[in-house]
């Protein structure tokens, strides 16, 4: 592993050489932010969309900085002595979830350009490209003050993008619940991280891993208590039933994009930190963390498919409550490899990271569709999908793979093999209870994504005849004009990458179920 430190006899150094292509993904996205931020203060109202363009080509440097690190050996800011610790660590872990965070990132931009006309666009790409700098941060941080900076760093911009449309009584109180519930998860987790540093002496992962073997019997009970407290913080990160009430609202207050951003970006960073601290930091305490975990995946993949199961076809936003409450059934699944591994190996957890590449593809895919049928039908009920595909057939083609992608059946076969893997993980580790569970689960998971696959392929509802406007005089001899929705090309660029994603790992599974065979760290 190639090691960027400076050098100490016999001592720890604080003096550091910075490796800045190891940190170059996070770094381009948050000089991106900075750039975009400045340029609105010179660009014309006229021109504010090439602030997305931007923004959009800031992501895709961010992402061409992953390919010269595709070898995973290579750490920064490590400190040297008896013992070398490293803070930022771009192994073959850290690189996936960046080029997940970072692609998730770059979907949403190109799902918001269009959609920003009402909104203020130099704040509103900063504080994507700060969130998404966060992210990319998150899974190479190997000490637990990087690992808290970078999720607040992801977490603080999302706040007010949620709440970011002003005026609107529903994004401001989506925002709210969002903030207060993240800030409880926050306290709760330094609380946490304070006792293992209590008891530990030392912030780094791999450092507390070694000493938490041999903790005196004093400090047991601290000790245990900072790993409990540290998971609760995360189970609110990562929308864990039963600290899931905040996701419902908040997607359906959130302009769609960031809808969609939070579902796989914001889950994506949460479960990297989950990964880190429990794997990493916590495998003494693996009997502690393994049996809560497999508890609260049982719990939270039943609340969320349950909940979803019963949402009303003509309420008004139900197809993203929908897609919200399916997101938090799809949690339980994340985390059922994460608890396999207090049970056997890490190994495990490539399981977690397999599925979680196949779930950010078509569920951002879903959400681009939800935002085209947005353009004609502002209320995004399910009942506004009936006859889709009489209107609209590409779009409904995809939506419907989308939603047999995340069901787990034919033609949507990653999405069947990444439940296989993910079910594998269960019963290799002695889970069958769980494993059991998570099959009912699927079960009732394959009636509401079906139904919602059936309602594209209807006939459609016939409108009824507009009444006339007698205010409205239209001159002899001419046709009243018929209003034309126009899609914006990124839209329609956001829904072809993820279909065609989506259609390549269904013939190529083994692009992203081969992590499930190897460890990441």
């Amino acid at each position: 592993m190639t090691v960027a430190a400076g050098s100490a006899t016999g001592a720890e150094s604080l003096v550091q050489s910075v490796d800045w292509l190891a940190i170059a993904p996070p770094v381009i996205a948050a000089s991106a932010a900075l750039l975009v931020l400045v340029a609105d203060l010179f660009v014309g109202e006229r021109h504010k969309p090439l602030l997305g363009w931007g923004a959009v080509a800031g992501l895709l440097a961010a992402l061409a900085a992953i390919v010269p690190l595709r070898a995973g050996d290579r750490s920064t800011f490590c400190l040297t002595g008896g013992t070398q610790a490293c803070s930022y660590t771009a192994d073959h872990f850290a690189l996936v979830i960046q080029a997940l965070v970072l692609g998730g990132a770059l979907l949403t931009a190109l799902l918001s350009i269009g959609d920003t006309r009402k909104l203020p666009a130099g704040e509103f790409w900063f504080l994507l490209l700060s969130s998404a700098a966060g992210a990319a941060l998150l899974p190479a941080a190997r000490d637990l003050a990087t690992l808290v900076v970078a999720l607040e760093v992801a977490s603080l911009p999302a706040f007010a993008l949620v709440g970011i449309k002003r005026g609107d009584r529903r994004s401001s109180e989506a925002a709210l619940k969002f903030f207060l519930s993240s800030v409880v998860a926050t306290a709760v987790m330094l609380l946490g991280v304070s006792f293992v540093y209590a008891t530990t002496g030392t912030m780094h992962l791999t450092e507390i891993a070694a000493r938490l073997d041999d903790v005196p019997g004093r400090f047991s009970t601290l000790a245990e208590a900072g790993v409990v407290l540290t998971l609760v913080g995360f189970a609110f990160k990562t929308a864990v039933a039963p600290f899931h009430f905040w996701v419902p609202d908040t997607y359906v207050g959130a302009p769609l994009p960031i809808a969609a951003y939070l579902s796989v970006v914001g889950k994506a960073v949460g479960f990297s930190g989950l990964i880190l601290v429990t794997v990493i930091g916590f495998p003494s305490y693996a009997d502690v963390w393994g049996p809560a975990l497999a508890v609260l995946a049982a719990l939270t993949m039943t609340t969320g498919n349950l909940a979803a199961l019963r949402q009303n076809a003509t309420r008004a936003r139900s197809a993203v409550r929908l897609l919200a409450w399916s997101s938090v059934g799809q949690a339980g699944y994340l985390l059922v490899p994460i608890a396999a591994a207090a049970y056997s190996s890490d190994e495990q957890i490539g399981s977690t990271v397999a599925y979680a590449l196949m779930y950010a593809v078509v569920n951002l895919g879903a959400f681009a569709v939800a935002a085209l049928v947005a353009r004609t039908h502002p209320g995004n009920r399910l009942s506004d999908y009936r006859g889709l595909y009489a209107t609209r057939p590409l779009a409904a083609l995809a939506l419907g793979f989308f939603l047999l992608c995340l069901a787990g059946l034919p033609p949507g076969i990653v999405g069947l093999f990444a439940k296989v893997t993910v079910f594998s993980a269960a019963v290799d580790a002695g889970l069958g209870w769980l494993a059991v569970v998570m099959a009912v689960n699927v079960v009732i998971a394959l009636y509401y994504y079906l139904r919602w696959t059936a309602v594209l392929f209807l006939s459609p509802e016939p409108e009824p005849e507009p009444e006339p406007e007698p205010e409205t005089v239209t001159p002899a001899g001419t046709v009243p004009a018929v209003r034309k929705h126009r899609v914006p090309a990124p839209l329609t660029l956001a829904i072809a990458l993820t279909a065609v994603a989506g259609i390549t790992l269904s013939g190529a599974p083994q692009l992203i179920l081969r992590f499930a065979a190897v460890s990441l760290f």
